[in-house]
């Protein structure tokens, strides 16, 4: 599914090369690239050499050396600019549709007999050089093959129309034989049915991880495949990253459902915790408006949201609501069969008396918590006028002041701790 979306689709393609080139390490490679076809095609050391006068010709060389930094920086600005970056796109879709035409067998462009796929630069190229500013005559100089990257070659093609073939159909086969199977698991054990929902659930799970596991396993590999030096590293893997945007957002919805599948599972199930739930929502439930109501909110947080690609599909959001109302159908059918005695006016009167008794419990808190202070206090008082009459003395009164504040008062020469006082 990832290969059929990610290849065959010019706008997903498009969209993503955008992406590539708002990497910093990625344009940070295209512009070395660039300046280096600006190298191979112009004598930069005689463009300078022209400008500058006869005695100092001879520094136009080191000039022309120095000036490659300079270019690279410059070419790194300009490709971060809107109209750089609409010329990339526009390469990127003019490759991608020579692609398809190519291993379509052919069209007004390119026909199956020969050619070659490539990303023509050229005009990334003509602007950097406008930037620069040396090369005034680059666009007579270029040859054909000048700021192209060759992304396929004519001689893979009979392979790639075989593996076209499968990518068109395979993954529409393969998504409507899982549901089929699923389905038809549902209907010929319908006492299996909770189970069944769990398992789908669970290899839903597990197909989403082995997605991820691959793509960063394929990933390094490739990674280790195509870079030369360990400079293009970075960049290799942020292309690699960046275009499997698609495959990981999949993965992680794969595994997504999987969860929402298994809970549903659990839901549905005979544990304690579940069956208490089912027995506390079923006064409710068992009225449509009240069960779809609450489904609408959560349809509408979901969309939202949007976690999943689904979510943003108006065709795959239908599908995934429908499915959403299914299984609350059959949930709320369930509850009702084993609670059809259930009633909302009971359960709200319950609901009632709790929140009533959980009111009176906080006030009685307050209020013995405030009439305890208040005895602290007064007892403190009294302490205090005790002291200043003279019927206690200073160590008398330490000692009853840390009783009162629920300290252990020390005791002095064996004899027992004094006794609290209280005001009568």
């Amino acid at each position: 599914m990832w290969a059929n979306r990610q290849v065959l689709n010019t706008d997903n393609w498009t969209r993503t090369s955008t992406e590539l080139l708002e990497n910093p390490v990625i344009r940070d490679q295209l512009a070395v690239f660039l300046v280096d076809q600006l190298y191979a095609n112009v004598d930069v050391a005689g463009e300078i050499r022209e400008a500058l006068p006869e005695r100092l010709q001879p520094l136009a060389g080191p000039a022309a050396g120095g000036l490659r930094d300079f270019a690279e920086r410059a070419a790194n600005e300009v490709l971060s600019r809107p109209r750089a970056q609409a010329l990339w796109a526009d390469a990127n879709r003019a490759a991608q549709e020579q692609f398809l035409q190519l291993i379509e067998g052919g069209g007004p462009v390119v026909s199956t007999g020969g050619g070659d796929v490539v990303l023509d630069l050229t005009a990334l190229l003509q602007q950097m050089q406008e930037r620069v500013g040396i090369g005034g005559r680059l666009a007579e100089r270029l040859p054909p093959s000048a700021a192209q990257i060759e992304v396929l070659h004519s001689d893979r093609l009979e392979a790639l129309q075989g593996l076209l073939k499968i990518l068109r159909g395979l993954p529409v086969v393969l998504v409507g034989l899982s549901l089929l199977l699923f389905f038809a698991a549902l209907a010929i054990a319908p006492e299996w049915r909770r189970q069944a929902l769990r398992a789908y659930g669970i290899g839903f799970v597990l197909a989403g991880a082995a997605a991820l596991l691959v793509q960063d396993q394929a990933g390094s590999a490739l990674t280790e495949t195509l870079v030369n030096t360990a400079a293009v590293e970075p960049a290799v893997a942020a292309a690699w990253t960046i275009s499997t945007t698609l495959l990981v957002e999949a993965a992680w919805a794969t595994i997504l459902y999987g969860i929402f599948m298994v809970v549903a599972a659990f839901l549905a199930g005979p544990s304690r915790p579940m069956v208490a739930l089912r027995r506390a929502v079923a006064p409710f439930v068992r009225h449509p408006a009240i069960a779809y109501s609450v489904l609408a909110v959560f349809v509408g947080l979901l969309l939202w949201w949007a976690p999943t690609p689904a979510t943003r599909d108006p065709l795959l959001a239908l599908l995934l609501i429908a499915l959403l109302a299914a299984a609350t159908e059959a949930l709320r059918r369930q509850i009702v069969r084993e609670y059809p005695d259930a009633d909302m006016g009971a359960a709200i009167e319950r609901i009632r008396e709790r929140a009533a008794g959980g009111v009176t419990w906080a006030r009685e808190a307050t209020t013995s918590r405030g009439s305890t202070n208040a005895t602290t206090i007064e007892q403190l008082e009294q302490l205090g006028r005790l002291r200043a009459t003279g019927v206690i003395d200073e160590d008398e009164f330490t000692a009853q002041k840390r009783a009162v504040l629920g300290g252990d008062p020390e005791p002095g020469n064996g004899a027992p701790p004094p006794t609290v006082l209280h005001p009568t």
